[in-house]
């Protein structure tokens, strides 16, 4: 347990080290995480914390009135028993939630245990690619298709994403061809459009109804299935235990879209943390 939020954290790194680069080493981040973090306390608190020099960041009177501050949590977690708050690193991965609830989080799960210190935030998004979150240096780790993938980041391709067409268990007994003419498509917004393409793909785009449901949220979207509000396109991985379950039906059998060149990316540092290092071999 820490007194520390992780802006204070970051704080800290860069009064003892002098340098954001050097900072970042010491507490796990990239260099834009640390800045960020810098940044979002000095807006909090509304004034300006370093000043940059010759030599290194060098503080404000106001810099020097938070450091006291610091130094006085520092000597209180000491006298309770606290773990000193160094030890504590947050890291931010995002990206779509059907990877993230099917491989990201069951996988990482042993890495809490592994590194008792690091605090992981699943940032689960669907509407757009999540490269601009590492760019920003508000996620350390993304996934992405591999073509968001700037020059100066490093990435690792994972495994293809496998999606199927699914209905609510209680169509079990229904035609393609009724289901297809009577029933709506539900898709994640307008620009989603992977169960279009598999229809088209498989010659069955005009037998379907063309208007659609949106709701960009994977738990919402097969809610709404399984209540038969619609069917979709959803990936193996998530439909699989609901159609063992008997909440999900395959309605195409033996047919799928591959969702191939997805990747995680994480800008490259000096020295890879070995939790770093666990995360990215443990999604694949």
């Amino acid at each position: 347990m820490s007194l520390f939020h992780p802006n204070l954290i970051a704080f800290m790194a860069v009064v003892e080290r002098k340098t954001v680069l050097d900072a970042a080493k010491k507490i796990g981040l990239t260099q834009t995480g640390v800045t960020q973090r810098i940044r979002s306390l000095e807006r909090e608190l509304n004034t300006t914390l370093f000043i940059r020099s010759r030599k290194g960041m060098q503080l404000t009177p106001e810099g020097e009135s938070l450091l006291r501050y610091c130094q006085s949590v520092v000597e209180l977690e000491g006298r309770l028993g606290f773990e000193s708050s160094e030890q504590e690193v947050v890291l931010q991965i995002s990206g779509p939630s059907s990877l993230m609830r099917s491989r990201a989080i069951p996988n990482l799960i042993p890495i809490f245990k592994k590194y008792p210190f690091l605090r992981i935030q699943f940032d689960l998004m669907d509407l757009q690619s999540a490269i601009y979150k590492l760019k920003s240096g508000e996620s350390q780790i993304v996934i992405v298709q591999n073509e968001n993938v700037a020059l100066e980041m490093d990435s690792k391709i994972i495994k293809t994403e496998r999606y199927i067409l699914v209905g609510p268990y209680k169509w079990k007994k229904r035609s393609l061809e009724d289901i297809l003419e009577n029933e709506v498509i539900i898709d994640f917004d307008k620009f989603d459009n992977y169960t279009l393409d598999f229809l088209r793909a498989n010659n069955l785009f005009e037998q379907a109804q063309k208007t659609r449901h949106f709701i960009n949220n994977i738990d919402g979207l097969v809610s709404a299935i399984s209540l038969g509000a619609g069917y979709s396109m959803v990936t193996e991985e998530l439909a699989l235990p609901l159609i063992q379950s008997k909440t999900l039906v395959n309605l195409l059998p033996g047919k799928h879209f591959d969702l191939k060149n997805m990747c995680l990316a994480w800008y490259p540092r000096p020295l890879m943390p070995n939790y770093l290092a666990d995360i990215i071999k443990f999604v694949c």
